[in-house]
């Protein structure tokens, strides 16, 4: 134990070592702090929807006053759905920080609605904002280089190598020791504040051992690493400029091009061309005959084709029948688009056994829920409420239904856990 103790000193006496674990003690914080602050500002913003949504309903039956006309109320009523986002987001940020987080719809065309929000590429979303995910990815590896570059070097161009080998001990065990007691002071100088963080925000106890499980071993990594580098017997200042060039390659130009590589190999079409797309289905059937038009609607609802026979005036059930008709037009786009996302998030998921940055940062996003998967999973929830919205319009609509002002309060209402 007092070997261990002398090691500890050892690092501790040298002022780079000492400020290097301040600095990331600091950093760790600064990031976590970030991320709370972020993902509860969000938070906030979700928890005033429901009073904004009453304020909006109130000003739009009040506009309308007791009307009978369901499609006027479909088209002039937005629905809020949101996102909240899980214990562990403050984390690993992830695609909440180009996402919408907060979607609200009407009962018309979906797909434009949802890819209209979609203001991101999110596949060219590579570092991200300054969280405890991006710390531990792209800035922890710079301290385990400060403090390990010259782990033998040092003791070589000062000449006590060859007097401690003189000595009854194994070299190897000494390196091993000290490579040990540097990482174990990286480990916690960033662990402790994101521990003392996860349990103020009640993360589970499973996710915090598998983040500082993750943290150490992608410490461990980089270690490994300098201790190759350090075994060449190159001085320290080679040490360290190969170890930087070596965080270059690995953390920043091998994922940037294998980010080129995965786009080029798996194209895939833009959420602003799928709503595109259906915005000229839409205006587009202001030219269709209103037979056709209804005739297409009926084939794919069947359900409401005993609807009564549209009149020559207006009616909002052939508006929403085409707004529904420019969906279906695009859906085969929104299936290519989906399939290819998740294509590539697969390719990147499998590129994080190559490049331990790449991994890293694809199982923090997944323990967060903040990656690709968890927004896909958030469309599929407005999807899923879009129709509940349709279905309830529809009922008033396609039977001739008075809508009056008690009917928009009994509007489905959004279940961000379904």
């Amino acid at each position: 134990m007092s070997l261990w103790r002398y090691e500890l000193r050892m690092m501790l006496r040298s002022r780079v070592a000492a400020a290097a674990l301040v600095l990331l003690s600091l950093l760790a914080l600064a990031s976590l702090v970030a991320g709370v602050q972020r993902m509860d500002s969000q938070r906030e913003a979700i928890a005033r929807i429901s009073a904004l949504h009453a304020e909006d309903l109130a000003a739009v039956s009040a506009g309308h006053g007791d009307s009978t006309d369901a499609g006027r109320a479909a088209y002039y009523s937005f629905h809020p759905t949101w996102n909240p986002p899980s214990p562990l987001a403050f984390a690993a940020v992830g695609m909440r920080d180009v996402a919408p987080y907060i979607l609200r719809v009407r009962a018309l065309g979906l797909e434009a609605q949802i890819h209209d929000g979609d203001t991101f590429n999110p596949e060219l979303a590579l570092a991200g904002r300054f969280d405890f995910a991006f710390l531990l990815t792209f800035l922890l590896p710079l301290f385990v280089i400060a403090l390990m570059h010259d782990i033998r070097s040092a003791e070589t161009e000062t000449g006590r190598e060859r007097m401690l080998r003189s000595l009854p001990l194994r070299m190897g065990r000494l390196y091993a020791r000290r490579a040990t007691v540097r990482m174990a002071a990286l480990w916690i100088c960033a662990g402790l504040p994101f521990l003392i963080v996860a349990l103020q925000q009640q993360v589970a106890a499973s996710q915090i051992l598998a983040v500082l499980g993750l943290t150490a071993g992608y410490l461990l990594f980089w270690a490994v690493l300098c201790l190759l580098v350090a075994w060449r017997g190159w001085n320290s200042g080679v040490n360290a400029a190969t170890l930087a060039s070596l965080w270059v390659v690995v953390a920043l130009v091998g994922p940037a091009l294998a980010n080129v590589g995965i786009e080029r190999a798996i194209p895939v079409e833009q959420g602003a061309g799928i709503a595109r797309a259906q915005r000229e289905a839409v205006n587009g059937a202001w030219d269709i005959p209103r037979e056709d038009t209804m005739r297409r609607f009926y084939a794919a609802y069947p359900e409401w084709r005993d609807s009564p026979p549209l009149g020559a005036d207006f009616h909002y059930k052939w508006y929403l029948a085409f707004h529904q008709n420019g969906d279906d037009a695009v859906a085969h786009l929104v299936a290519g688009y989906r399939q290819g996302i998740e294509q590539r998030t697969a390719a990147a998921s499998a590129l994080g056994w190559l490049l331990p940055p790449v991994g890293l940062q694809v199982a923090l996003t997944r323990m967060a829920d903040t990656d690709m998967q968890a927004h896909l999973a958030y469309q599929d929830r407005v999807r899923d409420y879009h129709a509940q919205l349709r279905r309830y319009f529809y009922g008033f609509l396609f039977t001739d239904t008075p809508f009056h002002e008690p009917d928009y309060d009994k509007a489905p209402r959004f279940d961000a856990d379904r």
